[in-house]
């Protein structure tokens, strides 16, 4: 079996690049600070990731994902891990039972169904009573309304108040955070910032080095003939950028020009192909025209 499972557009997978590795390897490492110690249900699992990203606080953790293929992959890639189980089924009927787990995290699962009540009542059914849920859905406002996306596998996106209303059906008590992927110029105290939760991915897994790690490429110099003299703003970390985000937009614009130039260039590949299939062989073993022209062997 390959170490990897296809991408298929919309099941995430490590090997994928670009801002959705960020997104999505963010979420499990804030969870993992939430599920430390704690009996852990990961649903909507896919491809094993999370679960295996969640084993290293949490004191076990069940990965259920409906795809047969999802979990033989999770098995095989993440099965050795200790306290770590994945099985196939559906997150409308758990295979487990009621008050078993300390914390429910299931991201980006809702927007796949229309069942969303169901879903809910199962995850409170399989929590304890001083358990809690942790899930990520997008809002509809932005992520299709504005960016005018249609996502084939999204069944019932919600707004905000629709998002609302379903949690507080099922659990009375929540508060709603926001994530997306942004872009700053940030200026930090290079002797400390304090001031700062900062989850971050390396060869050891995910780390909370409570600092800046990554090496600047400017420095700024407050500079005064005494200490009193300067400003009282130590481990501060300083964020700017613009209301319209026109880093952020550049760079979707230019991953979208690459895509569709990466599907010209295929096409074209494919074309040239056949063309060479179709030539007759004194046409295909003639020398490039510029290998004549110079006499070139």
């Amino acid at each position: 079996m390959s170490d990897s499972l296809e991408f298929t557009g919309e099941r995430f997978t490590p090997e994928c690049e670009r801002e959705i590795w960020y997104e999505h390897y963010h979420r499990y490492a804030l969870a993992a600070h939430w599920c430390a110690g704690q009996r852990t249900l990961d649903a909507a699992c896919g491809e094993g990731y999370g679960s295996a990203l969640l084993s290293h606080s949490a004191a076990s953790v069940e990965g259920v994902d409906v795809s047969e293929q999802a979990i033989a992959h999770a098995r095989q890639r993440y099965g050795q891990l200790q306290g770590v189980g994945f099985h196939q089924a559906d997150c409308v009927s758990l295979p487990f039972d009621d008050d078993e787990f300390d914390r429910v995290v299931s991201f980006e699962t809702l927007e796949h169904l229309v069942e969303h009540d169901r879903l809910m009542a199962e995850f409170r059914r399989v929590l304890k009573p001083d358990g809690y849920l942790i899930l990520s859905s997008p809002d509809k406002a932005v992520y299709s309304d504005e960016q005018n996306n249609e996502n084939e596998y999204h069944l019932k996106e919600l707004y905000r108040d629709e998002l609302e209303a379903l949690i507080g059906r099922y659990f009375p008590a929540s508060r709603l955070l926001g994530q997306k992927l942004m872009f700053h110029s940030a200026i930090w105290f290079m002797d400390s910032v304090k001031q700062v939760s900062l989850d971050q991915f390396s060869s050891d897994g995910v780390v909370s080095p409570g600092t800046i790690t990554q090496a600047p490429v400017y420095f700024i110099a407050l500079c005064a003939a005494d200490q009193d003299s300067l400003p009282a703003v130590d481990d501060h970390l300083w964020l700017f950028d613009d209301q319209q985000e026109s880093v952020y937009q550049h760079y979707h614009s230019e991953i979208r020009r690459h895509i569709a130039a990466g599907g010209i260039i295929a096409r074209l590949e494919a074309e040239i192909e056949t063309l060479k299939n179709q030539s007759t062989p004194a046409v295909a073993s003639r020398k490039p025209w510029w290998r004549r022209i110079l006499g070139k062997s």
